[in-house]
């Protein structure tokens, strides 16, 4: 059934390495501090985690402006927790294939995974359809156009901050450009 849906990837930057320094035990610990944050913001914003994934999950919804808040919710919240670790996250949306009643396949859904893959530590990386219903306060950087693995065409992509963060890399040319 073919259905329209809004989904975020989001994951811990730098966490393998994390692991391997600090080991398993407190890798755990930031791991619960990440779910725990992440469930809290699923049920105050009304998104779905459709999975989780390792250190990072998926969201899902129907109402496009709610993933583009909950998202930038959730990295405020990292920080606050004072995890020692940020996020990185992609968010995409549209019409996709509902999988035997719980899974996704589509465009969006590789979209989003892709953008989440591209971003660096504190970024958000969205289309420009979906940063325009950012939050109020939230800065919207139009970068180049990326070609993303597994896309055939460039895509037009934006980097959400909230207030008070510093972009990881230049708004445009050659840090946004082509593939990493």
């Amino acid at each position: 059934m073919r259905v329209v849906r809004y989904f975020a990837f989001v994951d811990l930057s730098g966490f393998t390495t994390f692991l391997d320094e600090r080991g398993d035990e407190e890798s755990v610990r930031v791991l619960t501090a990440f779910r725990s944050a992440a469930r809290d913001v699923a049920t105050d914003f009304g998104v779905r985690i459709a999975k989780w994934l390792g250190d990072g999950c998926m969201f899902v919804t129907v109402e496009p402006n709610l993933i583009v808040s909950a998202v930038l919710d959730l990295q405020r919240r990292i920080e606050e927790l004072s995890v020692p670790l940020e996020i990185h996250a992609g968010i995409a949306g549209g019409p996709v294939i509902l999988l035997e009643g719980d899974d996704y396949t589509g465009r969006p859904v590789n979209l989003a995974s892709r953008l989440a893959d591209w971003a660096g530590p504190h970024e958000v990386l969205t289309t420009p359809d979906l940063a325009a219903l950012a939050p109020d306060g939230t800065r919207a950087d139009e970068l180049d156009a990326l070609l993303l693995p597994g896309m055939r065409t460039p895509v037009r992509v934006v980097r959400l901050l909230r207030g008070g963060l510093r972009a990881a890399r230049p708004t445009g040319g050659e840090a946004a450009s082509g593939l990493r």
